[in-house]
């Protein structure tokens, strides 16, 4: 896979590398989303099957990217924090029960859960441990051994947001299988830019925030949501969530049951005529791609980075349990990070600074040319 940098409107002087903060608009996703403002002019041309058919699209690819097989299974939402909510407001626990956590993730898969302390609930908070070889298998390990027969729900990401760590989902899954808990994942770190196998991991939940790995604009996102909650009740009651929502002459025949599957999670004004048209076309083009070529060029990209920041001192997440669009880099001790900051921003390098963490996040509009600017910083600011 070559760069993907003419798909992108990003000014040559600046470095990118910051797509686990929000990632640039790509031009047709762009265009998608002008398009949807300009049909508003005139109304009269939206139908009522216009509520439905865009978003049926969008299940239908954000399917193909995860390889779930019933398009009815995903919905629209607005946040992970909305995501997680549904997930939350169907989770059944007594006193003396426990939810898993991994620790330093980031809050929107945190706050659902510590209003279940109040019922009597241990929060299970897993620390990543020391910085040493081998930090991201015990990190793992850790997280598997926390899950017992007390365990309703294991909340965690694919990767974890500030420093990459690579799960064993397939096996943390297995664990929580056995105990009978959840497994809610929030894949916004991940999922577009990381393959991600529905059938293959079968998540109980899979929520996605779209401004990030999906490409997509913000305020939408995407949610997964298995059989466990196929009779379960929405935190929104909403009239397009309800079964025969696509007669619009029958809406005050007000129903009762709700739509297929997962559809009733879905948020209210989910047709929206801006943003899913933009989401649609982003992950058009992601289908096109293919998460695991993204993957691999962000590898071969960052390959020369790597050597010279752990000769500088810094520490990084072994390769094994390491994701390669996003990775953490730990500075070594007693470095000042104002000037750090000071360096990366007069060289136009744009990364996000988390604890005294630095996060690199690459992607397909990233080249040789940032790589260099980003190795040159770090010389800059280390030595």
């Amino acid at each position: 896979m070559k760069s993907q940098r003419d798909k992108f409107s990003l000014q040559r002087k600046f470095a990118y590398l910051n797509c686990a903060y929000m990632s640039p608009m790509m031009k047709k996703v762009e265009k998608a989303g002008k398009k949807g403002i300009y049909e508003k002019r005139t109304p009269y041309k939206i139908q009522p099957d216009h509520f439905f058919k865009e978003l049926d699209t969008l299940r239908s690819l954000f399917s193909k990217l995860i390889n779930n097989p019933e398009k009815n299974r995903i919905v629209t939402i607005p946040s992970v924090s909305y995501g997680m909510a549904n997930v939350a407001n169907n989770l059944i626990t007594e006193k003396g029960d426990n939810i898993v956590l991994v620790g330093e993730q980031f809050p929107s898969n945190v706050y659902p859960w510590m209003n279940f302390k109040e019922k009597g609930v241990e929060i299970k908070l897993i620390s990543p441990g020391e910085l040493k070889e081998g930090r991201g298998k015990q990190w793992n390990k850790d997280i598997i051994d926390a899950i017992d027969e007390k365990t309703k729900l294991v909340a965690m990401a694919h990767i974890h947001w500030a420093d990459g760590t690579l799960f064993d989902l397939v096996s943390i899954r297995k664990k929580s299988k056995e105990v009978g808990a959840y497994l809610a994942i929030d894949g916004t770190q991940s999922v577009g830019a990381l393959p991600f196998d529905i059938q293959e991991i079968q998540p109980d939940a899979l929520i996605c925030a779209a401004y990030k790995c999906l490409m997509g604009p913000y305020g939408i996102g995407l949610a997964y949501y298995g059989p466990a909650f196929d009779d379960g009740k929405p935190i929104e009651e909403n009239w397009i969530n309800r079964l025969n929502s696509e007669d619009f002459s029958g809406l005050i025949n007000y129903e009762d049951r709700y739509r297929d599957q997962a559809l009733k999670y879905g948020v209210g004004e989910q047709s929206n005529f801006i943003l899913v048209p933009m989401l649609v076309a982003a992950i058009k083009q992601l289908l096109k791609w293919e998460p695991e070529n993204i993957q691999g060029y962000c590898k071969e990209l960052t390959a020369s980075v790597l050597p010279v920041i752990k000769d500088l001192g810094c520490w990084v997440e072994d390769e094994e349990y390491r994701a390669n669009n996003l990775f953490g880099i730990r500075l070594p001790e007693g470095v000042d990070l104002e000037h750090i900051k000071t360096i990366f921003k007069k060289n136009r390098v744009s990364v996000s600074f988390r604890g005294n963490a630095i996060r690199v996040s690459p992607s397909v509009y990233n080249d040789e040319v940032d790589v260099r600017k980003l190795i040159k910083s770090f010389q800059e600011a280390l030595t």
